[in-house]
C-alpha cells in the first residue's frame, strides 16, 4: 500500500490483516518502487496524491517495466471526477476506488482483481495440440495417455500452456512459477525444463517445449 495518510494506512492494514493478507506500507512512490524492486507483491494499492512522484506516475512507471507490467494495481484516491477515473484506467490501474470507502468494499475489489489476474488458480481444462491439462484432477494427458509430472513441472507446463507461443526468460518463469520470493539460481529453470521434456517424451510432445536462444522458453505447436 502506498499512501502518506497514517489514518488510512492503519485502517487498511488492520482490515486486510484480519482478512488474511500481509500488508507492507510505503509513504511515497519512490519508497514503494524500491520495495517492489526487492520483492514483488500480489497487488498494489496506490494513492494518487503523494509527496514527490504521484500515484499516476508510479503506475505508469510500473507498467513500463517488464517485471511489473502485469502487477495488479488498484488506485485508492479521493479524486472522484470521471476524467480522473478515466486517466487512472488508461494509465494502467486494474480498478479505481474512491475515498471514503468501506473496508468490505475494498476487500471485495481486491478479491475480484486477484481473481482476474490469477489464471493458474482456475479449474478450467487447458488444451494445446495433443496435450490436455486438467487442473481439477491435477492430471496431464497426451494423446489420451496420462503422464506423470512432478509438482514443479506441472506448474511450469500449466503456465506455458496458458501462454502458448509467448517467450519467457528464466527470471520471468521463476517469478511466475516458483514465486517472487524464490531467490535461487536461474539455471534451476533449465533443470525443470529438461525434466518436463522427459515427462512429455512418452506422449510424443517433448518438441512443444521450445528453447529460444538468448531469450528463454515457450510452448509452441510449430515444428521448428
Amino acid at each position: 500500500m502506498v499512501d502518506d495518510d497514517v489514518g488510512i494506512q492503519e485502517l487498511i492494514s488492520v482490515n486486510l490483516s484480519q482478512a488474511g493478507h500481509t500488508v507492507q506500507v510505503a509513504d511515497d512512490a519512490e519508497s514503494a518502487h524500491r520495495m517492489v524492486s526487492g520483492e514483488l507483491p500480489d497487488l498494489l494499492l496506490i494513492d494518487w496524491m503523494l509527496p514527490g512522484m504521484s500515484g499516476i506516475e508510479l503506475t505508469r512507471l510500473l507498467r513500463h517495466e517488464v517485471r511489473t507490467k502485469h502487477l495488479p494495481i488498484i488506485m485508492l484516491t479521493a479524486r472522484d471526477d470521471e476524467r480522473d477515473k478515466i486517466t487512472g484506467f488508461e494509465t494502467g490501474a486494474d480498478d479505481y476506488v474512491v475515498k471514503p470507502f468501506s473496508p468490505r468494499l475494498l476487500l471485495a475489489r481486491i478479491a475480484a482483481v486477484l481473481r482476474r489476474r490469477a489464471p493458474l488458480a482456475g479449474e478450467q481444462a487447458v488444451e494445446l495440440g495433443l496435450l490436455r491439462l486438467d487442473p481439477s484432477a491435477k492430471r496431464i494427458y497426451a494423446r489420451g495417455q496420462a503422464l506423470v509430472l512432478g509438482p514443479t513441472e506441472y506448474r511450469l507446463l500449466h503456465f506455458l500452456m496458458l501462454h502458448a507461443e509467448r517467450v519467457f526468460s528464466r527470471s520471468q518463469l521463476l517469478d511466475e512459477v516458483w514465486g517472487d520470493q524464490y531467490h535461487g539460481d536461474e539455471r534451476t529453470v533449465d533443470v525443470h525444463i529438461r525434466r518436463l521434456r522427459v515427462a512429455l517424451t512418452g506422449g510424443g510432445c517433448a518438441h512443444m517445449v521450445k528453447t529460444v536462444r538468448g531469450s528463454g522458453y515457450c510452448m509452441s505447436l510449430s515444428i521448428t
